[in-house]
């Protein structure tokens, strides 16, 4: 079987993608982080996300932004979103995010949240977000790593780890499904990925500030588990779970 885009992704995983309550925390935890590092420049921002599934998280950025603009392959992801976000700075649309249709430069911001593994090229992915953005535009970039004990996708263990005919095995068995689309890098795959950009690091803000980029839910202040993830990033950056990074577009 040949690895194929995910036309329907949004219905494998429904739970998360129809979940309100999480899909707006991770909202605003991108807004937060925008915030950051952009100050009232946000609120005059052109904003395109690249794999918007179902549109919460976008509904949310149009309340800081100027305008936004939502786009995925999922057909039946982006009809919900168009039926259910309704407001005159923000729209959706059907669309491949490695041909993105916008002139070079056409935006401030493109989000960029956990996407490059699913597209079946991520290089052409990052040089078509690259072209698209603005000269000192920014790319907010998630991305999980493929280092990791439990796949995030499926929660199988080593999944991302082993060579992809034996992972496709594994999903069939543990009835998960027929083929294991995903392909993840490691942080150093993830580094080379976006070379032609200057990245800040969000990684370590999140642990350190967990309620002031709006992640207390996930990293309780003062917890053995912020404590834990603390000599993660410090000591063991290279086997972080995800990556929070905001990519910046320079001039050559």
């Amino acid at each position: 079987m040949k690895r194929t885009a995910q036309l329907r992704y949004s219905n494998l995983h429904a739970d998360v993608y129809y979940g309100k309550t999480n899909r707006e925390r991770k909202a605003s935890t991108i807004v937060s982080i925008l915030q950051d590092y952009m100050g009232e420049k946000l609120a005059n921002s052109f904003v395109l996300d690249v794999g918007s599934s179902t549109g919460y998280v976008d509904n949310i950025i149009a309340d800081s932004a100027a305008y936004v603009e939502g786009l995925d392959i999922d057909e039946e992801a982006i009809n919900f979103a168009k039926e259910n976000k309704k407001k005159n700075n923000l729209k959706f649309r059907i669309a491949n995010a490695m041909n993105l249709n916008y002139e070079n430069e056409s935006f401030d911001i493109v989000i960029c949240n956990h996407v490059y593994e699913h597209v079946l090229d991520d290089v052409g992915l990052m040089d078509e977000i690259y072209r698209i953005l603005k000269t000192d535009g920014i790319c907010f970039f998630t991305a999980g790593n493929r280092i990791c004990i439990i796949e995030p996708h499926y929660k199988l263990p080593l999944l991302s780890l082993m060579p992809r005919a034996l992972a496709h095995i594994y999903m069939r068995i543990t009835n998960k499904g027929e083929y294991y689309h995903e392909k993840h890098r490691s942080y150093w795959g993830l580094r080379k990925l976006v070379k032609r950009f200057v990245t800040k690091d969000y990684t370590k803000q999140l642990i350190l500030f967990p309620e002031r980029f709006k992640v207390s839910y996930m990293i309780k202040p003062e917890s053995l588990k912020q404590f834990a993830a603390r000599m993660l990033v410090k000591y063991l950056y290279f086997l972080c779970p995800t990556y929070v990074w905001v990519l910046e577009k320079k001039k050559k």
